[in-house]
């Protein structure tokens, strides 16, 4: 380590309420995500750690963290939970990795609004248990919302479980606002209205160290999970298109492949040689159901309240599919797309032909800009770049919103486009380009966009 790190290093002791971990084992560990989902990422980022990792209990500990970093021009990765798979929390240039699961806190909440106001370190899972009492529940949540962060979802994540009523995080009405503090000589703590946090929302902690999240929460409600087995896939599509137009409250509607199904983990699956739907409803929700699934000649299982199931159904969707696959064999991994509206069963089908089982289909229902699509997370069998840039072509030919989850950028994983509004608060919040540097592809191409 070079004596300009030692002394910055010097400079972190000095600070109140910092954890300083050096441990080299400590590091690395608190240097990775779940990146190792994409052999393409696991490539790239397997030699990736910080110098050091740092843990602030409280707001004038980050700032001098801030300020540190400044004055020794040292890249500054934020981390929660480490449970986002696109290698968000690693750091591409070492510097220092900031832990921030000692912002814990719900610091208000409005019971007129359904507003809350909550620490962008705390745990999904406690944030949850902590709305109970108010009798409101998040809107949505991430596959791995009972260990990840809420500041890691809003930085990282885009949707998940909820996602079928609520859209994504970067529909207007998700996120109220957020408190930030910037990358300056002078660190500041900032406030942020709706408009304002666009920018800070899916950026990867690029611009600007997130401290808190105001939210929207939704009405709590007792969820039932209900397994309904199919035999022809094309008719899982058509049921679960049914049930998302039908006047029900859904929380979750998705779809495994059978192949997929036999690799979940036993207590998930039947005797049966199947493929399944999988959907939270309510109790009312159930009396709807029941009918759609009598007119389609298939059966359903109601495995009960999934809050009260030692397993439920909320294990095996979203990302959690992908791990369950990866945990039998390491050589799946998967894409993320928007299926083209009205021809999901075409663009399947058409894959299908040409690559047989080495795509199996996983989808999820979602809501985009109000009305009912379908997304899918399929799992593939890893054969190199080559192979997988060609099957993601072939979806794209036929309609398919890639969401690339084998890259390193916000851009890249995302829109596939330059946000301008999310460079230029990097230009104002982190002048330097010192938080979270590599991961905001505008950032090193600002000139071409006179930013």
């Amino acid at each position: 380590m070079s004596s300009n790190n030692l002394k910055f290093i010097e400079n972190f002791r000095q600070v109140n309420n910092l954890e300083i971990i050096e441990s080299q084992s400590d590091v690395k560990r608190l240097s990775k995500d779940f990146y190792n989902y994409s052999p393409v990422l696991t490539e790239k980022l397997d030699g990736c750690f910080a110098d050091l990792v740092v843990r602030p209990s409280d707001h004038n500990a980050l700032m001098k963290v801030a300020e540190i970093c400044w004055e020794f021009s040292i890249p500054l990765t934020l981390r929660g939970s480490g449970t986002g798979n696109y290698g968000q929390a690693v750091p591409l240039f070492k510097g220092v990795v900031m832990h921030m699961n000692r912002f814990d806190k719900l610091e208000d909440f409005d019971p007129d609004t359904g507003f809350v106001k909550v620490q962008s370190g705390c745990v999904m899972g406690d944030l949850n248990k902590q709305l109970e009492k108010y009798g409101r529940e998040l809107r949505l949540l991430p596959s791995t919302w009972k260990t990840a962060t809420i500041g890691g979802f809003i930085a990282g994540g885009s949707g998940g479980i909820g996602s079928i009523r609520w859209g994504f995080l970067r529909d207007p009405g998700n996120l109220i606002g957020l408190e930030a503090v910037t990358m300056n000589e002078k660190p500041e703590l900032l406030k942020f209205n709706a408009e304002e946090s666009e920018p800070l929302n899916h950026a990867y902690g690029t611009n600007g160290i997130i401290t808190s999240l105001l939210l929207a929460t939704d009405i709590k409600r007792r969820w039932y999970s209900i397994v309904i087995d199919c035999i022809e896939f094309k008719k899982t599509i058509e049921i679960l298109k049914t049930l998302t137009s039908a006047a029900i409250d859904l929380k979750l509607g998705a779809i495994l492949e059978g192949e997929i199904v036999d690799q979940m983990p036993t207590w998930f699956k039947s005797k049966a040689r199947s493929h399944k739907i999988l959907i939270q409803t309510t109790l009312g929700g159930i009396r709807t159901i029941e009918p759609i699934c009598k007119k389609f000649n298939v059966e359903f299982s109601l495995l009960g309240e999934e809050e009260k199931l030692v397993n439920g159904i909320s294990e095996v969707v979203w990302n959690h599919t992908t791990l369950h696959m990866r945990s039998r064999d390491k050589n799946w991994t998967y894409l993320q797309m928007l299926l083209p509206l009205n021809n999901e069963l075409e663009l399947i089908s058409v894959i299908r032909k040409k690559w047989n089982k080495k795509v199996l289909w996983h989808i999820e229902a979602v809501s985009q800009q109000g009305s009912p699509r379908l997304a899918a997370l399929p799992v593939l069998k890893w054969n190199g770049v080559e192979e997988l840039n060609e099957i993601m072509d072939d979806c794209k030919n036929l309609g398919a919103f890639i969401f690339n989850p084998h890259v390193l950028t916000v851009e890249g994983g995302g829109l596939g486009v330059v946000d301008a509004d999310q460079v230029k608060a990097k230009l104002k919040f982190d002048p330097k380009g010192l938080l979270n540097p590599g991961k905001l592809e505008g950032w090193e191409i600002k000139e071409q966009f006179n930013i």
